[in-house]
């Protein structure tokens, strides 16, 4: 749930299996001098905003309960309805397993060209994607990943070892001058293993910086309440610090005030994600947020680009492959004053 530094994510593109052969050289009885063919490469049909093949896409996502996973289904809905050519099947979002099953269930026996499923468990949904993709729908696994490769034909995610890396990595480098700093965390659940991964990102980036210690960590559950309460145990606890790493913007309005109400100024804070209202605070430049690490939700305009691709049966503009990716992590950029007027527009409420 948004880094730019140049620091590169920790895990590349993995692209599908597309064999791309060069042209065949041709050698005359009279002559040594081959003709020449245009390589294959440069033929390949690329999915582009012209009206193409129509395709039906069935969207199956959790229920909207935090700011960032309703802004996954409006990017999904805006970017289908600029497509002509789409015609997008959505289901009521559900946190409940069972439930989203028989809606995925649904949408594979409408028979839709292409599946776009953001799992409210990866691992609870698997057997669902197999049932997909055995039924001859692409899948297209949104961001929780499912347990194995053989229950989608593409995933889209973010990288959350990379949001700690990219975030340790700009706190480091603000902090590389002061002796004996001090940072603290505030994490997300601790229960979910993307809370464990950006953590660790976190952590291997302040190896980096020899002066700075991480003094302490408090898991809050991505929610203003449990922001604000766990923000103010760890100022209590710590009477100095020099930078927050906070995972989640919209617990990050809790945590504000209780900065406020502590009085505290003394330290910058780097969110997690990319809401509006971060990137309000850190254009007004005028309290302790200085920066905030995105988690994409553009990543659901992205999936239905790839469905849309794969339901017509083209490949990725700008790439030589016949086909899409197998596999593509987004990157999480840090946002601060310097860039925010390019990424206001993707901001979520």
């Amino acid at each position: 749930m948004p880094l730019p530094t140049p620091f590169t994510s920790r895990r590349g593109l993995l692209f599908g299996a597309a064999a791309v052969s060069a042209g065949a050289l041709v050698t005359g009885c009279t002559s040594n001098e081959p003709s020449e063919k245009e390589p294959a490469a440069g033929n390949q049909p690329a999915a582009d905003d012209k009206p193409g093949k129509p395709v039906t896409i069935g969207f199956a996502g959790p229920q909207a309960d935090h700011g960032w996973l309703n802004a996954i289904n409006d990017n999904a809905k805006k970017r289908a309805e600029k497509y002509s050519d789409v015609t997008l099947e959505i289901t009521e979002g559900s946190n409940d397993t069972a439930q989203q099953i028989g809606q995925i269930e649904t949408l594979i026996n409408k028979k839709v060209d292409v599946l776009v499923v953001l799992p409210a468990d990866g691992k609870a949904l698997t057997q669902v994607g197999l049932k997909a993709m055995r039924a001859g729908i692409p899948v297209v696994n949104l961001d929780r990943i499912f347990n194995t490769p053989q229950a989608y034909r593409c995933w889209i995610g973010g990288d959350n070892y990379g949001m700690g890396l990219n975030a340790g990595h700009y706190i480091g480098e603000k902090l590389k001058d002061t002796p004996n700093a001090r940072v603290v965390e505030l994490a997300g659940l601790d229960n979910l293993e993307l809370t464990k991964q950006r953590t660790q990102g976190f952590d291997d980036a302040l190896k980096n910086y020899p002066n700075i210690k991480k003094v302490a960590r408090q898991a809050a559950e991505f929610t203003v309440e449990t922001g604000q309460a766990k923000m103010a145990q760890l100022l209590q606890a710590q009477p100095k610090i020099d930078a927050l790493w906070n995972h989640d913007d919209d617990q990050g309005v809790g945590a504000l005030r209780a900065i406020e109400q502590a009085g505290r100024d003394e330290f910058l804070m780097v969110g997690g994600a990319g809401a509006l209202s971060a990137f309000e605070a850190i254009k007004a430049d005028n309290g302790v947020l200085k920066a905030t690490v995105l988690y994409p939700p553009t990543m659901a305009a992205s999936a239905i680009d790839l469905a849309r691709a794969l339901g017509q049966e083209k490949g990725v503009g700008g790439l030589a492959e016949f086909e899409i990716p197998a596999s593509l992590t987004c990157y999480s950029a840090v946002v601060d004053k310097e860039n925010v007027d390019q990424y206001m527009s993707t901001g979520f409420k």
